[in-house]
């Protein structure tokens, strides 16, 4: 598990609330004139496991208003965060069976169903953000797509950001690969990030999320790993001393539907979900990595030692293992190919 839904109190809730604010002012969208039916013709659930005011539930919210007043009432969508309707892996089998029509869903957990959906969570292979949105909005993004829908569930728009994955440690400063050498690390449950710590020499422990906070307070484990707004927003960096900004992993959230609540929706009434969910997803974008920027300094203001560092020594490190080579098996080669396409070579 990677996201939260649990605030804590300064950094985090202001943090969060001033973005929720300043999204709010850049896109008012809550006096739109909506036209209602007496009832919805379609009414529809979208589940998410983050906050109210994470970027990802303002602007799912966002985009529910505008569909309905699209629609003229006729299709209502509710948001339901912060995991109210379950697990992630409990709303993963509903979004299949229809329980809920629609689920934001991380990549790296996706991965247990269509595991396709994992090669974008390749340890150190997107540089930046420039190169991950070429890839995910170009052939490496349609193939992911292409390969969650052979599972029977649908992506109604192109994928959201979930971020970068950055290591923060009780123990010691995480700057060289050397330094992760027996470094006792929490994962959540997914064999990328598993096999990515083993193979650069670190004991990587999958812990639930919600017993992460405990594990590193009793020195269970040595540190985790999640993006900058995770760790504000679960108050991990009280029991952690320093932050590697690593960027090991980037990972994505992609909106999936039920395909035969997809399908009984009009053709056109289709159209304008994927119109303000895609419009939704690049706002989004933008609001997490507006935050990404505003929570180092914030971080360092809480006393948190902020750590630079060279990626590219832990990918040389990576090559001299069979890491890639390993998961270029698992992937095949179009696969593997096209994240080649963008990342350089791997292999």
């Amino acid at each position: 598990m990677s996201k939260s839904s649990t605030f804590g109190r300064g950094i985090d809730r202001r943090t969060f609330l001033k973005v929720g604010a300043s999204v709010a002012a850049a896109a008012p969208l809550w006096g739109l004139p909506i036209r209602r039916a007496s009832a919805a013709d379609f009414s529809y659930k979208l589940a998410t496991g983050q906050d109210p005011k994470h970027p990802v539930n303002v602007r799912a919210q966002q985009a529910c208003d505008k569909i309905r007043a699209a629609t003229g009432g006729k299709l209502d969508i509710k948001v339901f965060p912060a995991n109210q309707l379950g697990s992630d892996t409990d709303l993963l089998s509903q979004v299949r069976s229809g329980g809920v029509e629609f689920f934001n869903q991380a990549s790296s957990v996706l991965a247990t169903l269509a595991p396709a959906a994992g090669i974008v969570n390749t340890g150190f292979a997107f540089p930046d953000y420039d190169t991950v949105w070429k890839a995910m909005d170009g052939d490496l993004g349609a193939y992911v797509r292409a390969q969650i829908e052979k599972t029977g569930i649908v992506t109604v728009s192109r994928v959201w950001d979930n971020g970068f994955r950055q290591i923060s440690s009780s123990t010691r400063v995480i700057k060289q690969p050397g330094d992760l050498k027996g470094f006792k690390i929490r994962v959540p449950q997914a064999p990328m990030l598993t096999s990515l710590f083993t193979a650069l020499g670190a004991g990587p422990s999958p812990i639930n999320f919600n017993e992460l906070y405990s594990a590193l307070q009793t020195g269970v484990v040595e540190g985790q790993e999640n993006p900058l707004p995770i760790i504000a927003t679960t108050r991990l960096y009280e029991v952690q001393k320093s932050i590697s900004l690593t960027s090991h992993v980037w990972d994505g959230y992609w909106i999936l539907g039920n395909r035969r609540a997809w399908e009984r929706l009009p053709a056109d009434m289709r159209a304008i979900v994927t119109r303000e969910f895609e419009a939704a997803g690049l706002l989004q974008r933008a609001d997490i990595a507006k935050l990404n920027g505003s929570l180092r300094n914030d971080l360092k203001a809480k006393g948190i030692n902020i750590v630079e560092v060279d990626r590219q020594p832990f990918r040389d490190a990576l090559r001299k293992t069979s890491f890639y080579s390993d998961w270029k098996g698992k992937y095949g080669e179009q696969g593997w190919n096209l994240l080649e396409k963008y990342s350089g070579k791997l292999v």
